[in-house]
């Protein structure tokens, strides 16, 4: 059965579940998961990766889903003990479900409905409304648009109704750190688009003006990570623009934009947005076809990153399926883009150059993986397979929707 991960509108349709599990439901942990541990469970870096692998750059299906299906069997069989409901995990499930849809292999799937399962739909809720524990709810709403089971979506639908309610404090934005763009915007788009209720997109729409207003540069067209950065420069003397949390943000945007209903008022200013950034970051990247993880002095940065860069990828192919990007501008940088990452993949499917936690550009392995950059790798191969079945569509006869 072909279904949906990402559509424009959710419609829901009966769905046969597995008779067996291979992850079991269990108890949730009645404490937080200590940092050392979501780390340690997020990825690692190991001495001798071994060698890479020889995969086609070729843009075509059977070359693409080849990668996808390395890399995910490999997080798969690294991750099946270490799964968990922090933000690290929410886009590895995503890009399972994206995997699933684009390869028609069942098991990335499957993994995520066991996973979902042995959560018991529940939301991380270490702090409260922080978007960095609301990010699980996507899976958690396309699997609900399979299955309109409602306890799929009871706890998140719980946690962004206290979020709708929410008084604002002026003193600090609720996303105050640009990563959260990603976590949250797009479920409350998703549960508006599963509800019926123009509730969600207010309240996100509310919440996105107020970290836009702080964070984004008008001038170079970037978000700074969070207030701390706004004086911060790098080494160049330039300002400081983290290249996964611009990663982020513009995945948001393409999440957000696929979900909002055509006629939204909201959505022009979204894609303006969109637009403004993928112009940007497109004139950043480098020569072996990804970005650094300080965006305005790759030089000062030894290694390229491959989680920005995965998430980057994801939105330029996207925007030129959607014909909302020029497909002569930014289809080559996404092919050099998805190109670059294959060097970053080992024989037996890790994929590395990813940078660990953090918040501000760094140093890693060449060896160092991590589940968020999976994720996004795994994303940006669906909008690349999508795109190869069709690379030389027609331009359209009007740009934006």
């Amino acid at each position: 059965m072909k279904f949906r991960i990402f559509p424009t509108t959710f419609v829901c349709a009966a769905f046969l579940l597995p008779t067996t599990c291979i992850l079991r439901a269990q108890k949730l942990p009645d404490k937080p998961m200590p940092s050392a541990e979501i780390t340690a469970a997020a990825g690692d870096s190991v001495a001798d990766p071994g060698p890479l692998a020889n995969l086609s750059p070729a843009m075509e299906p059977a070359a693409i889903q080849r990668a996808m299906h390395a890399v995910a069997d490999w997080q798969i069989a690294h991750s099946a003990n270490k799964v968990n409901q922090d933000w690290t995990y929410a886009p590895l499930y995503l890009g399972l479900l994206a995997a699933s849809e684009t390869t028609h292999d069942r098991k990335y799937h499957d993994f995520v409905l066991q996973t979902s399962e042995r959560f018991h739909w529940k939301l991380w809720a270490n702090r409260p409304l922080h978007a960095d524990d609301e990010a699980i709810g996507q899976a958690y709403e396309a699997l609900y648009a399979e299955q309109s089971d409602p306890a799929r979506i009871a706890d998140t639908r719980a946690t962004f109704d206290r979020l709708v309610a929410l008084k604002d404090d002026p003193a600090k934005e609720l996303w105050w750190w640009c990563d959260a763009l990603f976590m949250a915007p797009a479920g409350l788009a998703r549960m508006s688009a599963l509800t019926g209720d123009h509730k969600y997109i207010d309240a996100m729409n509310r919440e996105w003006a107020l970290t836009q207003a702080k964070l984004y540069d008008p001038q170079e067209h970037l978000f700074f990570r969070d207030a701390t950065f706004l004086q911060k420069t790098e080494k160049n003397g330039r300002k400081l623009f983290w290249g996964r949390g611009n990663g982020w943000v513009l995945a948001g945007l393409v999440d957000v934009i696929r979900v909002l209903p055509e006629k939204d008022p909201a959505r022009v200013r979204y894609i303006q947005l969109y637009r403004e950034m993928a112009a940007r970051i497109a004139g950043l990247q480098q020569a072996d076809g990804l970005w650094r993880t300080g965006l305005l002095d790759p030089d000062a940065y030894t290694l390229p990153e491959v989680s920005g860069s995965a998430f980057f990828t994801y939105a330029f192919a996207w925007g030129v399926n959607e014909d909302i990007l020029d497909r002569a501008t930014y289809a080559p940088i996404a092919e050099h883009a998805w190109a670059g990452m294959l060097h970053h993949i080992y024989a037996d499917g890790r994929l590395g150059c990813i940078q660990p936690i953090g918040a501000a550009p760094g140093d890693f392995q060449l060896s160092s993986s991590y589940v968020y950059g999976v994720g996004g790798f795994l994303v940006a191969g669906s909008e690349m397979n999508r795109y190869a079945m069709h690379p030389k569509a027609p331009a359209p006869s009007h740009q934006g929707k």
